[in-house]
């Protein structure tokens, strides 16, 4: 395996923070687009400098995930604030905007998820699939005066070309790409003056944009409780009273809820496990409770709406531990007690580390 010199890294985040500073932001589609291309990267599960070619499509697919609760009124600022939809272009509404939308009010569908099983979601996606290619995969990589397509170059029939390296540095970078994107996509958001007298005096936005719905959460609870029972995914106690759904592969380390990435925990081992990563032993236990409950778990994500894709679990999973082996990192066993994460995790994959 061929991983970029630490000078092509550093040469990858010097750009990527020019970008950010340097670059024309009209709307908030360019965020999306880092966002859903460092994602991608972590899914493609390509070690180092080898290419990853994505489709136009994949990435209207996450556009649409990104954007899909953001066509609902935002309604938790200000008791002054006047819930309307946040316009996220300077000019009129985002084009991605309305066509979500439009598809929502014509399909009555009220999950991403189940819009996705939809035969007209085919539809949603090519139309968005056009603003993506005739607007931020155009023009992402102009900054500072001139073009620097660092990042892709576009391939014929809808597809583009992550360079090489790229998808090692967005696996590598991964939290701080989004980190860095989310801040920007929250400030643009707040600067333009459409949404004010809709923000007022909020401090949930961050929550209303990215988080998945406290109902949704609910509903995910109610059907790991059904299938699994009361006992605490980590510490197999029963769980007394209520009981915290946690992402296996912590949301710090990867922003998107997968429905096979939930477990019931106490809140005392959730508030403990935090942002690590888990033990073997924990480990071990969630890939056997992925082959064995793959079908259970995706309908209860179906039901909470929430995204069904267990082979991407598996992916961000091996991704994330590859990545704690490489920097030496612990794995939370309990409270107060962790373990290095070795070459013994890789194996819990049935491979090398990558």
């Amino acid at each position: 395996m061929s991983i970029p010199s630490d000078e092509r890294q550093l040469t990858f985040l010097t750009k990527l923070q020019r970008l950010f500073s340097e670059g024309d932001f009209t709307a908030t589609y360019k965020f999306a687009l880092l966002i859903a291309l460092s994602d991608l990267a972590v899914e493609a599960d390509a070690p180092g400098d080898d290419e990853v070619i994505l489709s136009v499509r994949q990435i209207a697919d996450r556009f649409i995930g990104l954007y899909w609760s953001h066509v609902l009124p935002y309604s938790a600022g200000a008791a002054a604030a006047q819930p309307d939809i946040l316009v996220q272009n300077n000019g009129r509404q985002a084009a991605v905007i309305t066509a979500i939308a439009r598809f929502r009010e014509t399909e009555r569908l009220a999950s991403f998820e189940q819009a996705r099983m939809s035969p007209a979601y085919s539809r949603l996606v090519t139309d968005v699939s056009q603003t993506v290619s005739a607007q931020p995969l155009t023009y992402l990589q102009n900054f500072g005066g001139g073009t620097d397509a660092f990042i892709y170059e576009r391939l014929p029939q809808g597809m583009i070309r992550l360079k090489p390296g790229v998808a090692y540095c967005m696996r590598r970078f991964h939290g701080l790409i989004q980190q860095m994107a989310r801040a920007r996509w929250i400030a643009h958001i707040k600067a333009n003056q459409q949404n004010h007298i809709v923000l007022g005096m909020a401090d949930d936005l961050e929550d209303f944009l990215f988080l998945t719905s406290r109902q949704s959460l609910m509903k995910v609870g109610q059907g790991l409780r059904h299938l699994e029972g009361t006992a605490c995914f980590y510490c197999a106690e029963p769980i007394a009273s209520e009981a915290d759904v946690d992402h296996f592969v912590p949301y710090g380390l990867y922003a998107r809820d997968l429905a096979h990435n939930f477990v019931l925990a106490h809140p005392t081992c959730n508030r403990s496990k935090s942002d690590t990563l888990a033990a073997r032993q924990h480990l071990e236990k969630w890939l056997t409770r992925l082959d064995l409950r793959a079908d259970d778990l995706a309908q209860i994500g179906s039901e909470a709406g929430v995204i069904v894709d267990p082979a991407c679990a598996r992916k961000v999973a091996r991704w994330c531990y590859d990545s704690a082996i490489q920097s030496g990192s612990r794995a939370w066993l309990r409270a107060e007690a962790y373990e290095p994460v070795d070459a013994a995790y890789a194996a819990c994959f049935g491979a090398t580390p990558c």
